[in-house]
């Protein structure tokens, strides 16, 4: 009996990839540094800022230019997370149907819990039980970390709980976390690619999401 769903935020509910790109460039511009496509920002999230700075570098650089980068990045991001994000199609109106049901609801993210606190409010209010984002001393995604504050918040076993994300991150978290998940191919990922991990539960539609979660 499914009494709860956590969800991944960037590419699972909201749809944050403009927000990032526009960040992060701005990040790598000010500091002189070479931009990135959306694409390439695509596949560089999912394991926090950290990851996401490092990896939009070039090769080489030093770590106080990193540093640098990403203390830039933060304070840009940070004012302007929602510039462009949106909701995905149907996701506000599957969260309150499961929440009729009396299904319980977390979000959990490796973004900053001060923007996943602002982000799920300002376009979810009310909505979620539960938000979890990344703390200091706690491990990001795909650790179990971050879905087990959100469990225990929430008072319910893995066995009553199903994970939805979008990602290698959040299929690997699901299995640290001994999850079931559903994946949602709306995302920051390839369907080849989540297959080859082992992800075998796809979502195309919200509504999809919905009717998987009833029928357990």
């Amino acid at each position: 009996m499914i009494k709860a769903a956590l969800f991944d935020m960037d590419g699972t509910i909201l749809n944050t990839l403009d927000d990032l790109t526009i960040s992060v460039n701005y990040a790598l511009r000010t500091c002189g540094l070479p931009e990135r496509t959306a694409n390439e920002v695509r596949i560089f999230t999912g394991n926090g800022k950290n990851v996401l700075i490092h990896k939009s570098l070039p090769e080489g650089t030093s770590s106080e230019k990193e540093a640098e980068v990403l203390r830039v990045y933060e304070e840009y991001y940070n004012a302007h997370s929602s510039d462009h994000t949106a909701p995905y199609p149907g996701i506000k109106e599957l969260l309150e149907k499961l929440k009729a049901e009396g299904i319980r609801l977390a979000v959990v993210s490796n973004k900053q819990e001060v923007d996943v606190i602002a982000l799920a409010d300002k376009f979810y209010g009310g909505l979620f039980d539960v938000v979890v984002g990344s703390r200091p001393g706690v491990p990001n995604k795909p650790a179990p970390d971050l879905p087990e504050i959100a469990m225990k918040e929430l008072g319910v076993t893995p066995s009553e709980m199903v994970y939805v994300g979008d990602s290698d991150v959040d299929y690997k978290t699901a299995v640290n976390s001994k999850l079931p998940m559903i994946t949602v191919l709306w995302g920051f990922r390839d369907r080849d690619m989540l297959e080859a991990l082992g992800a075998d539960t796809f979502a195309e539609t919200a509504e999809d999401v919905y009717n998987i979660i009833m029928q357990h």
